[in-house]
């Protein structure tokens, strides 16, 4: 049986936490700022924890 193979566009956008669970950044971060409060510009920055539910189809992509 050869090696799982990571897939390298979930690799560049999730990391994985020390307690094993993955990170995530939000989205709606690139452009059009000014029709952005400053509150929800300043809760985008931070990054998030992937849900249970998405967590399992990503920690497949991820071998590692």
């Amino acid at each position: 049986m050869p090696k799982m193979k990571t897939h390298r566009g979930s690799a560049k956008r999730f990391k994985r936490t020390g307690s094993g669970k993955l990170k995530r950044s939000h989205a709606f971060t690139s452009h059009m700022f000014a029709n952005k409060s400053q509150k929800q510009k300043r809760k985008l920055r931070k990054g998030a924890i992937v849900s249970p539910g998405d967590f399992k189809r990503i920690k497949t992509m991820l071998p590692k």
